[in-house]
């Protein structure tokens, strides 16, 4: 693991379920957090808490992703103070439809929360740590994102196209020491998977079980933290072998 302490890492979406984890395992490879949510202020002081109890420092920062200048306006000035040595975007929403059924503010919300946001969010912060020279983004897609899933039409769109900005990113970036990938998991079991018909997904899984929150986060924090690091510009998928 990486020697460098009191690092500052920016978790988008880390009140809960994945971004939770995250912010745990840094808090414990000697991380302090800024730690954002959209609403739920219990579950956001709760992990401050949980973080503070590690004896780390965590500031909750509390705006909608998908809002530009509420984005803007909560970081910016923050990282030009500091540059946030890692970034982990796990910011998402899901509305899932047929597309011959989707309404016009299922496709856009998603998008402009899982997608739009990271650009809000990268564009805030990314001039502070090309400054630095400095840096680990990771952003959290999906299997859908890799292979398409029906009845996610914007989901999928959305997650694939934080791909594809993660991969140019990343040639962008690389020689200012600045390592951009992305991890899309599978079935994860938070609050967003507890509707999916499990029964039907399991025996597609050829390690037999739904992914846990763990499972993720200990592959976002060797990314994150690993000293010698040779991987940029990458997807690792973290799906029990769903898809390969």
């Amino acid at each position: 693991m990486s020697e460098v302490q009191n690092d500052i890492a920016l978790v988008v979406g880390g009140s809960r379920g994945i971004g939770k984890a995250v912010a745990l395992r840094l808090a414990k490879s000697g991380c302090d957090l800024w730690l954002t949510y959209r609403s739920n202020h219990e579950q956001a002081n709760q992990t401050k808490q949980e973080i503070e109890a590690l004896g780390r420092k965590c500031e909750l920062l509390c705006f909608d992703v998908a809002n530009r200048e509420a984005t803007d306006a909560a970081l910016r000035s923050r990282c030009e103070a500091q540059a946030p040595a890692i970034v982990v975007f796990n910011a998402g929403i899901t509305r899932d439809n047929l597309l011959v059924f989707m309404k016009p503010e299922e496709w856009t919300d998603v998008i402009r929360t899982d997608l739009d946001g990271f650009f809000n969010v990268t564009s805030a912060v990314l001039f502070s740590m090309i400054s630095a020279r400095r840096g680990r983004i990771v952003a959290v897609s999906s299997v859908s994102g890799q292979v398409g899933q029906a009845g996610q039409v914007n989901y999928s769109a959305a997650k694939a196209g934080l791909i594809g900005a993660c991969k140019a990113l990343a040639r962008e970036v690389g020689k200012r020491n600045i390592f951009v990938n992305v991890v899309a998991p599978g079935i994860i079991e938070t609050d967003m998977t507890e509707n999916l018909p499990k029964d039907k997904i399991l025996p597609m899984i050829p390690l037999g079980r739904f992914g846990q929150v763990d499972d993720v986060a200990s592959v976002i924090e060797f990314l994150c933290r690993e000293s010698s690091m040779y991987i940029t510009g990458q997807v690792i998928g973290i799906n029990g072998g769903m898809v390969t």
